[in-house]
């Protein structure tokens, strides 16, 4: 039969209330002739509760053992959900990530998957059982529980959809799919038929939320077809898939944005080899990610170097630029916590050329100036003054055709 696997969040499971839903709609797919394998998050709230306890107890608990706690969120949703299938007359089993042998590795807090033992799931399936597996879980080579952090049982489910050679992985959040740009922010934001795993991971990556950025990596390693669904509402949803050959392509499929960006700025460093490394490579010992940089050489022979940071990361990022700044003898160094990253994301971009000029044109004609540019192959991003953020984006959305009555192209986002 078609096997499908679902993956449930914690707001779709949040109440016993939203569980019996989910255990319906389960059911109701597998009276459709589906096998089926659930994914479930822990109920909204209860990581965080669970964590707040561990903090008020030991301020720097040992990783191993808040990993022992938060695994419980999800066998509570687990044994829940599997109660409300059985209930409906639905057989059901569930598991916890190392009873179904989700290998991992040994770095608590954001494990990553290395293998899956899906001999336990498969004979559940053929014995006519739903198998319902917590998500963000799994278990290392000595037997030690680890957790995938944030939006790691995303992972877990496209990762055993993979393991499975499920027909659809399909994700079911609060959102009804993938928009072609925030519609708190763009009310004009349609929802995508369809995108590419690529377009997807450039949002992802770039600040778009509706799924995991590892899920989708994935995804497309093991060519999962993904589908973005509503908990609460029905519909088609978005489907995430690596046929690109099969779309009429839009030159943009989507707009992703980020407000928690900043800008640090070192002037009148010398120009010679190895400076760059010496003002990166200090930041990145910290374990603070650099994203877009720019460099501008002057007559004078020195340069002003300018990157930016995760703005959570800014005063510790200016304190170590400031003392970079006085081993190099820079000028001076200054800074900014009120800008903003938008970017336009679409594979159209490879055979279309003008997309820069066109985005660039809008942004002067509505008066933002743009302080910095980065490119890849199917993705151009600007950082402008954080004010401008949202003018900005209901202007790109509107002149790349992204919120026409009719879609001449299939959008993304």
């Amino acid at each position: 039969m078609p096997l499908l696997v679902q993956k449930y969040g914690g707001t779709s499971v949040g109440t016993v209330e939203r569980i019996q839903a989910v255990a319906k709609r389960v059911a109701a797919e597998r009276a459709r002739g589906h096998d089926m394998v659930v994914v479930v998050s822990a109920m909204s709230g209860e990581t965080n509760r669970l964590l707040a306890m561990a903090r008020a107890i030991h301020p720097n608990a040992p990783p191993r053992e808040v990993d022992v706690l938060l695994a419980t969120g999800e066998q509570v949703t687990i044994a829940l959900l599997s109660m409300a299938l059985e209930e409906l007359g639905c057989p059901a089993k569930s598991y916890t990530g190392a009873q179904v042998h989700i290998r991992t590795d040994n770095v608590h807090g954001r494990a990553r998957i290395t293998a899956i033992d899906d001999g336990r799931v498969r004979q559940d399936l053929a014995s006519g059982r739903v198998v319902v597996i917590a998500g963000f879980q799994g278990v290392d080579e000595e037997g030690n529980i680890t957790t995938l952090g944030r939006g790691g049982s995303d992972t877990t489910a496209v990762a055993m959809a993979a393991a499975l050679k499920a027909d659809e992985c399909q994700i079911y959040t609060d959102v009804d799919g993938v928009y072609t740009t925030d519609p708190r922010v763009c009310p004009q934001a349609r929802r995508l038929e369809r995108i590419t795993v690529e377009e997807m991971l450039e949002l992802a990556s770039l600040g778009a939320k509706v799924l995991q950025i590892r899920s989708v990596e994935f995804a497309g390693k093991y060519r999962v077809p993904l589908r973005v669904l509503s908990s609460f509402d029905d519909g088609p949803g978005t489907l995430i898939t690596y046929e690109e050959s099969k779309m009429e392509q839009a030159l943009i499929s989507g707009i992703a944005f980020s407000r928690d960006e900043a800008k640090l700025t070192i002037k009148g460093v010398p120009d010679e080899p190895g400076v760059a490394y010496r003002i990166v490579g200090d930041v990145a010992h910290a374990n603070i990610n650099v994203d877009m940089i720019i460099q501008n050489v002057g007559a004078d022979k020195t340069t002003d170097f300018t990157f930016t940071v995760p703005r959570g990361d800014y005063r510790q990022a200016r304190e170590i630029l400031e003392k970079t700044a006085v081993a190099l003898k820079a000028r001076e160094v200054r800074g900014d916590e009120r800008i903003a990253k938008i970017s336009v994301v679409g594979v159209g971009m490879r055979s279309h050329a003008g997309i820069a000029s066109t985005m660039f044109r809008v942004l002067g004609e509505e008066g933002i100036n743009i302080q910095m540019i980065s490119t890849s192959e199917i993705k151009i991003s600007v950082v402008v003054e954080e004010k401008y953020l949202e003018l900005a984006v209901r202007a790109l959305h509107s002149a790349f055709g992204l919120d026409a009555e009719t879609a001449t192209v299939v959008p993304l986002a």
